[in-house]
């Protein structure tokens, strides 16, 4: 039985949510992110916007010079996480694995569920259908036997998009790609491959790979050699099990921004504490990796002496982690935050989990178990005093740099 991944990519996911929240919003172009005249930048817009050349991550500046016309809205994580929880449960419900990417993405492993939902393109209409109907979003989805083919995929007939890449047409499905659909590789790989010569993917698939080694690195050539050819080379990891629990952000641009990495951290330790605390489940080791430009990969971890419960402690070893890996100056590719050592907390254990009296901790939990549950509903959830007023990923509403929402096509 050949696996059978599908990349599930929420189209425009906060400019959506927001015109499914005010449809009179319908055909004007949205940007999310910060107000015009701040230092911040544009998270998601509309497609009606992007017609103007707005993108994410656009200085807000640049985007309301371009687009002056344009809705202006905050960042809403509380109701963008409500709506990405809906889209995950459904995803649960239809697979056997769900690997959350971001707010907004996901793989979901539906290899064996043939006898069950029909082919991989009638699987896929329900799925679309599905959501559509339960929650009003639109997603595109790509198909096939790994997860970098269906990631490349999902992206390719945005919005509402579907592409299936049949088992042993991988390779097949790569070369027939512009060298810059090749996922993984932004600006500065890019033009460094121009700078080689290497103008196409038939190009990158001939070259020669001690040669590439040279430009890019071992790890480097590595990922450029198999992604050419249409192999999943592990950039998110390995699949997920019942010992950890990790989530990563993969940059649409490098960066060397202690700001940007510092806001990453925050949203992923939120984002792993809910799913922790949701599942009723504790650890005391936290594991922190990295991925520099170059591709070169290195991780580090703590245990503690008692579980983790709130994010300021997770937050702050992760900082601490992160400095040991980082010289605060190299171009960062990725980072990802994990639980190690994952399990239900021990038959009388709870007085030593909160014998420290902490009761921030005790209210995140509290929040959090509410979040994963799903009972706050139509409203946001109460949040700790210190993210009031700011997103999960540690600015004020819109100052995000790095969203992973969809990339434009």
């Amino acid at each position: 039985m050949n696996p059978l991944w599908f990349h599930v990519d929420l189209d425009a996911f906060f400019a959506t949510v927001e015109l499914l929240d005010d449809p009179g919003l319908l055909g004007k172009p949205v940007i999310v992110g910060a107000r015009p005249g701040g230092r911040g930048v544009v998270s998601t817009c509309s497609y009606e916007a992007r017609a103007f050349g707005v993108h994410s991550a656009m200085p807000i500046g640049e985007a309301y010079r371009r687009c002056p016309g344009g809705v202006f809205l905050p960042v809403r994580m509380e109701r963008y996480c409500e709506l990405s929880r809906q889209v995950m449960d459904i995803l649960r419900e239809l697979g056997p694995e769900v690997i959350p990417v971001s707010i907004d993405e996901a793989w979901l492993d539906m290899s064996g569920t043939g006898l069950l939902y029909g082919s991989p393109l009638e699987a896929a209409k329900l799925l679309k259908r599905r959501i559509r109907e339960e929650t009003g979003l639109g997603i595109s989805v790509g198909v096939a036997t790994n997860r970098l083919v269906s990631k490349i995929a999902s992206g390719l007939r945005k919005p509402d998009g579907l592409v299936i890449v049949e088992s042993g047409q991988e390779a097949a499905f790569m070369q027939g790609l512009p060298l810059a659909k090749l996922w993984g590789a932004g600006e500065k790989t890019q033009t460094r491959l121009r700078e080689s010569g290497i103008l196409s993917m038939a190009d990158l698939v001939a070259a020669d790979q001690p040669a590439l080694s040279r430009i890019f690195g071992e790890a480097g050539a590595r990922f450029l050699h198999s992604a050419a050819r249409g192999i999943d080379p592990g950039i998110h990891g390995e699949r997920s099990g019942s010992r950890g629990m990790s989530t990563e952000t993969t940059f649409e641009r490098d960066i060397a921004d202690g700001e940007a990495l510092d806001a990453a951290l925050l949203e992923m330790a939120c984002a792993l504490l809910s799913r922790l605390h949701g599942e009723g489940l504790v650890s005391r080791t936290l594991v922190l990796k990295l991925r520099l430009s170059d591709f070169s990969t290195s991780s580090r971890r703590i245990t503690h002496r008692s579980e983790f419960i709130d994010s300021t402690e997770v937050l702050a070893e992760a900082r601490c982690l992160l400095a040991r890996l980082w010289n605060g100056s190299s171009p960062v590719r990725l980072v990802g935050l994990g639980f190690d050592g994952v399990a239900e907390p021990a038959k009388g254990g709870q007085g030593e989990l909160f014998a420290k009296d902490d009761r921030k901790g005790r209210l995140e939990q509290v929040i959090f178990g509410l979040e994963a549950e799903g009972l706050v509903k139509g409203q946001a959830a109460p949040r700790p005093a210190r993210l009031i007023g700011r997103n999960l990923r540690g600015r004020s509403p819109g100052g995000n740099p790095f969203h992973p929402d969809d990339r434009a096509q």
